[in-house]
């Protein structure tokens, strides 16, 4: 019968369903850490800027464009050099949308294993969660065959509660980093347009000094 065959599904279930919570672990801490690195390195690029752009705004003084043009290991030095260069050549018109594109084309790189991360932290409990059905299946099954010895399911109940547990443990962490993250790209975003305004800005002040 059907049920039959869940049941022998069952008696391995329990362990495949571990195995695939280790392993997404594994996988989990490694992108939380390569992120955490990268993303740390971009921040501090990104609250330069801000900084800049504060200062900019109190002074008034746009001086500082050019040399931060310059910068390429920042995304606010490469998109302002994106953004002088179409300047140079065809003025205001365009500007806004030449920054546009360049931050969707930044975006993915910024958002990288975000989405695994988001998908660990939604379904590692489930996957637990089927793990301890699968355990409790299988202890339930042991007791009818020990003749109704109870300490047998308990123990098994309590060996296939473990997958939730570990479940969980997965998924915290990772929700816990992709909302940080998330924030950290939305941020470096948000000074990415502070960086196109100021630089739409000065290509205003230019045009019309030249005018």
């Amino acid at each position: 019968m059907l049920t039959d065959k869940f049941f022998v599904i069952a008696e391995v279930g329990h362990d495949v369903t571990l195995w695939i919570l280790v392993a997404l672990s594994v996988f989990s801490l490694a992108f939380i850490l390569e992120r955490w690195i990268t993303l740390s390195k971009i921040g501090q690029s990104s609250n330069k800027a801000a900084d800049k752009i504060r200062e900019t705004l109190q002074s008034n003084d746009l001086s500082f464009i050019e040399k931060m043009s310059q910068d390429w290991d920042t995304l606010e030095g490469r998109g302002l050099s994106f953004g002088l260069k179409h300047a140079e050549k065809n003025g205001v018109d365009g500007l806004e949308e030449i920054f546009h594109t360049y931050m969707l084309t930044e975006k993915p790189r910024l958002e990288k294993r975000l989405n695994f991360l988001a998908t660990v932290g939604s379904n590692a409990p489930f996957i637990g969660l089927l793990g301890t059905v699968f355990g409790i299946m299988d202890a339930f099954r042991g007791l009818a065959q020990s003749q109704g010895d109870a300490s047998a399911v308990m123990i098994g109940i309590s060996k296939a509660l473990v997958a939730t547990a570990i479940g969980l443990l997965v998924a915290i962490p990772a929700v816990v980093a992709y909302n940080a993250y998330q924030k950290k790209v939305k941020r470096v975003l948000a000074n990415l347009e502070g960086i196109r305004d100021i630089c739409i800005a000065y290509a205003k002040t230019k045009r019309s000094g030249g005018n």
